[in-house]
């Protein structure tokens, strides 16, 4: 059985590029063999990941994010059921923000900011599938 989940949370320290770097290599080595597909996203100290895969894998890997003490305030936004992965020729794609039109976070938030934390679980997953379609996702490594 597939499933999705959409999470959010905080940094706790700054997210600079040799971390996130570290961060997606880490993600694509151990997502690949447990058969996790997904999308990450980083403004500033939030993140926001979507990942797909079987039941089970993608249960332990939520346990192991909730674990981590890089991640504080996390928020699960959707757990459901799918037919089909969104992601799934993606060990773990990145949201390019310098790509992001504010006036695209407008339609979805009541500031031009990425903020999880004040909408729905839908709303964010809408501005993530706006993204896919504009092609705001880079490293689209598997």
């Amino acid at each position: 059985m597939l499933v999705r989940c959409l999470y959010a949370s905080r940094a706790r320290s700054p997210i600079d590029a040799t971390t996130l770097d570290a961060i997606l290599r880490q993600s694509r080595e151990n997502n690949t063999p447990r058969g996790i597909t997904g999308l990450l996203c980083i403004a500033a100290d939030v993140f926001i990941q979507v990942i797909e895969g079987g039941r089970t894998p993608v249960s332990e890997l939520l346990k192991s994010i909730f674990d981590d003490d890089r991640h504080s305030d996390i928020r699960l936004l959707s757990y459901e059921e799918i037919s089909e992965r969104r992601f799934h020729d993606w060990a773990m794609g990145q949201v390019n923000m310098n790509k992001i039109n504010p006036a695209m976070l407008l339609k979805y938030s009541e500031k031009a900011e990425i903020n999880p934390f004040d909408n729905s679980g839908s709303t964010t997953m809408a501005l993530i599938n706006e993204l896919l379609a504009t092609g705001a996702i880079v490293n689209r490594a598997n």
